[in-house]
């Protein structure tokens, strides 16, 4: 197991699982407030942002994905997150990450609570600088599915996110990253972009759930 491997899969013997649960929230936003943001700057590539939306379950934190139709022009059948490119009339990423929402699985911008930004990711298969924003958002909800773009709604734990062997090594045909991993988690497999912010967002996650005196 490497050192990321170890961070991730600690026990936090001190705290009570609803104990970690309630401080999880602001400790997340604390750590992505301080910390500094890669931000990407590439004329030749457009401008796209997603939603990282997270909610409480169960006394769980799971993670919100979509799978998108075989219809859509690109990225089509892959999981992603819920987002999509800019629009002239977005006034900023962050709109545009709220509009995708709203568009896509009916997320309503006033339910949504940001709590900071991810790094920019690029995409491999397409042209585009990807812009994530962590959510949270109300457990139970009910979504809306856009049929031409979204081909299922998918809700992982966070925590089946975070097990041994879930993030392996992954050569896509399509990916052109080196050293490339993906998740497999409950029969899906999330690669490309989607995976790399996923894999920032479960650092970040861990720190958070972790005692204050091992972060």
């Amino acid at each position: 197991m490497d050192t990321q491997d170890k961070q991730k899969h600690r026990i936090c013997p001190k705290y009570t699982p609803n104990i970690m649960i309630l401080i999880v929230k602001e400790r997340l936003r604390q750590i992505l407030a301080q910390r500094q943001k890669h931000s990407i700057r590439d004329t030749s590539r457009l401008p796209a942002a997603v939603l990282v939306p997270i909610y409480l379950r169960q006394g769980q934190y799971h993670m919100l994905f979509i799978r998108r139709t075989e219809t859509v022009k690109v990225h089509q059948g892959q999981i992603s997150f819920p987002g999509g490119n800019r629009e002239e009339h977005d006034k900023s990423l962050l709109d545009t990450a709220l509009r995708e929402g709203a568009e896509e699985i009916g997320l309503r911008p006033q339910d949504v609570e940001i709590l900071g930004e991810l790094d920019d990711e690029v995409t491999t298969t397409s042209n585009y600088i990807v812009s994530p924003f962590v959510a949270i958002i109300p457990w139970p909800y009910h979504f809306r599915r856009n049929r031409d773009e979204v081909a299922e709604i998918i809700a992982l734990p966070v925590a089946a996110l975070l097990e041994k062997g879930c993030r392996r090594r992954y050569n896509h045909p399509d990916d052109k990253t080196e050293d490339a991993y993906a998740y497999h988690c409950q029969g899906q497999i999330i690669w490309g972009a989607t995976a790399r912010i996923l894999d920032k967002f479960l650092d970040i996650f861990t720190q958070a759930m972790a005692p204050p005196d091992e972060t």
